[in-house]
């Protein structure tokens, strides 16, 4: 592939993203040299905090961020706060016209719907904060059992470790699914490849918002 054609994923930070929502599926992406680029992008340039705490440093900001073939979205206790930065709406509006995918981990697809970018499709999210997406009020067919789905251009995944898998699934239906299972073998990866197997969605909506922001205080 030459470097014309490789295509670039712009990892999108904010304030308390979640780091293996983010860095699992980025792993599987950057697994093998010249398959994707990837560079990161905040509202601005610099150190980002996730979650957990560790520090991401965004290299764009959504001012000069250069042309994304795909978009990969990160939940998080941050997720509460993007839902009302209009900067980051905008920016996501804008740039998943152009993008052959994008991409969602766990509550990353709240932040979809918010934006309008769900409306009329089908989507998931993380199974025990359930209730951070649907309480969007966007025109959503939210779907319980599932580790990721696919809708046209836009893929959204379950909680936290459901990107990986997914991000595999967009490999492999890029680039083939032997390259996909090298990739997995390579990170000694158990690749869940059943997008209907989600084990998890028996703790629909187990953490309330009380709960869900105690465990963080």
């Amino acid at each position: 592939m030459s470097e014309h054609t490789v295509p670039t994923l712009g990892a999108v930070l904010y304030k308390d993203f979640e780091l293996l929502d983010l860095y699992g599926p980025l792993e599987m992406f950057g697994a093998l040299p010249g398959l994707f680029e990837i560079v990161t992008v905040a509202g601005e340039k610099g150190p980002v905090a996730s979650t957990p705490g560790p520090k991401t440093v965004a290299e764009y900001s959504f001012d000069d961020c250069p042309p994304l073939n795909l978009l990969l979205l990160p939940g998080g206790l941050g997720t509460l706060g993007a839902l009302e930065d209009e900067a980051l709406l905008q920016f996501l509006r804008d740039r998943s016209r152009d993008a052959r995918f994008t991409l969602s981990v766990c509550s990353g697809s709240a932040i979809l719907a918010k934006a309008g970018l769900l409306d009329g499709r089908r989507a998931t999210t993380n199974k025990q904060l359930f209730w951070v997406a649907t309480g969007q009020e966007a025109d959503v067919e939210w779907v319980e059992q599932a580790r990721w789905v696919v809708d046209g251009t836009f893929v959204t995944s379950s909680g936290v470790s459901a990107g990986t898998d997914m991000a595999l699934a967009v490999i492999a239906e890029m680039l083939g699914e032997e390259l996909a299972q090298q990739i997995a073998d390579l990170t000694e990866y158990q690749w869940h490849r059943d997008a209907d197997d989600d084990p998890f969605a028996q703790f629909l909506n187990a953490l309330d918002a009380e709960t869900f922001l105690k465990s963080y205080s």
